[in-house]
């Protein structure tokens, strides 16, 4: 399972730091194909202002649309189509035999891509397993076991959750709801930096490894 996706329960709960600190631990190469709202900056730029440099490489982006909404949407504002088979295309091109690649998404597994194509369908199509992020509000709960039993009924491999902010009780509870692991918490940080990202990396990279092993 050298393609690792990174989804999340829903917008805003740190995925991208998530993919940051799981590019770090397997020193892997990092790629988010569609990026919306982008006149803001980039996850991209983001990542890779946090990873090692001359260790990861962080691929362009096959698509990035300005608009700050559903790269479906996003793309019919500018007349773009996305094309999914071709994002499966480059991920074999641009992916080296043996190593790991962190692939980020938009939004969560129900994003649709196209009118036609959801977020899961493409993480199918690239035969990834997935780590959900995940952070406690109200709601949290419901949010993540349908993430869960999204990814159960499609049959997609799973490596487990990595949680943001401080410990609540309602990881627990959807740790055993769900079935799937704990790989992890990101603390919140008052700063995101290169070094904060290299220290949550060494703590998960143990449990990272063994769940590749």
């Amino acid at each position: 399972m050298n393609r690792i996706f990174i989804t999340g329960i829903g917008t805003g709960v740190g995925k991208t730091i998530v993919s940051a600190c799981v590019t770090t631990a397997l020193e892997a190469d990092y790629w988010k194909p569609v990026q919306s709202g982008s006149e803001e900056g980039t996850d991209t730029q983001t990542v890779r202002a946090l990873v090692p440099e001359g260790v990861t490489i962080c691929h362009p982006e096959a698509y990035v649309l300005k608009e700050p909404a559903s790269p479906h949407l996003a793309a019919r504002m500018e007349q773009v189509t996305i094309n999914t088979a071709e994002i499966v295309r480059q991920a074999a091109a641009l992916q080296p035999a043996h190593r790991a690649l962190v692939i980020e998404g938009a939004g969560g597994l129900l994003v649709p891509l196209t009118d036609d194509v959801l977020t899961l369908d493409l993480v199918r199509d690239l035969g990834a397993g997935v780590i959900i992020a995940a952070q406690n509000y109200l709601g949290s709960i419901n949010h993540s076991l349908l993430t869960a039993r999204v990814l159960q009924h499609a049959g997609v491999p799973v490596m487990g959750w990595i949680f943001g902010g401080d410990y609540h009780t309602n990881e627990d509870n959807v740790v055993r709801l769900s079935g799937y692991p704990r790989i992890g918490r990101i603390p919140q940080a008052t700063e995101v930096n290169m070094a904060f990202v290299q220290q949550q990396a060494q703590l998960l990279s143990a449990p990272l490894k063994a769940l590749l092993a």
